[in-house]
């Protein structure tokens, strides 16, 4: 389990034969779970400044491989105890995402990201969203896209100061959404909207 809140930007020293190698100033240890670009990853190696972790044929099929390279967002699983922030993340990619477009608004900047119809419905205004692993607040639905409102302080300490327009992300739906949509789906399979479930849970 992870809180979405980004540990540091590792640097990428190699990625061959579905190992990735990383330099970071997080040292780990091996068997731990850590999430690079919001994937849960293994650590099966470390030397004296590096570590590596190995990704399956089927995460290599997932996620945005172009965005591992240069560097990579991490942060390692919870431990009992830590201080809860972010949202509950499982590293769980669901789908990619693609950027659509960005609008610079004031002192923030707009994402608006597209995700495959399947995805949208566990999309909801001010809910969360992972994107490479970092935790976000969806500012709008659209019919298959989402605009995400992004301060400077996240854009110069993420990959998201590299995204252009048609860069992919990894996106993670939230966890509760999905339990919750599809809790629901059994009662109203015909009509199921987050209106619909906002007034089931008041008849409560």
């Amino acid at each position: 389990m992870f809180t979405g809140l980004i540990r540091e930007m590792a640097k990428v020293v190699s990625f061959s034969n579905n190992i990735l190698t990383l330099k970071a100033n997080y040292s780990p240890k091996i068997g731990d779970s850590i999430a690079v670009n919001g994937a849960c990853l293994t650590v099966i190696r470390i030397s004296n400044d590096t570590f590596s972790v190995e990704l399956s044929p089927e995460s290599t099929s997932l996620l945005a491989l172009e965005n591992y390279k240069n560097f990579v967002h991490i942060e390692p699983a919870m431990q009992m105890g830590d201080r809860f922030e972010g949202h509950i993340v499982q590293g769980h990619v669901d789908c990619i995402g693609i950027i659509e477009k960005i609008e610079t608004k004031g002192n923030s900047t707009d994402f608006y990201i597209k995700v495959p119809n399947e995805f949208i419905k566990y999309m909801i205004n001010k809910g969360s969203v992972a994107i490479d692993g970092i935790s976000l607040t969806i500012n709008e639905v659209f019919k298959d896209s989402f605009r995400l409102t992004i301060i400077p302080h996240t854009i110069n300490n993420t990959l998201f100061k590299n995204y252009k327009v048609n860069s992919r992300v990894n996106v993670e739906t939230d966890m509760f959404a999905r339990y919750i949509f599809n809790m629901f789906k059994k009662n109203d399979k015909d009509n199921l909207t987050w209106e619909n479930v906002d007034r089931i849970m008041a008849s409560y």
